[in-house]
């Protein structure tokens, strides 16, 4: 789990809004952009071209 100070700054670098932490996947998504972007080594990946899409 991220540490709670470093997800209130973080946002998506494609919309600028809010993510979230998602334990499943271990990842952070935007449900503005249904995008997951990965989570390596307990550091956030913020680049949109590693995000995977969760739209079908």
């Amino acid at each position: 789990m991220l540490d709670k100070a470093l997800m209130e700054i973080l946002a998506c670098p494609k919309c600028k809004g809010d993510v979230h932490y998602n334990e499943q996947n271990s990842g952070l998504v935007c449900d503005s952009c249904q995008l997951e972007y990965p989570i390596r080594d307990d550091i956030p990946v913020m680049l949109i071209d590693e995000a995977k899409s969760l739209s079908a």
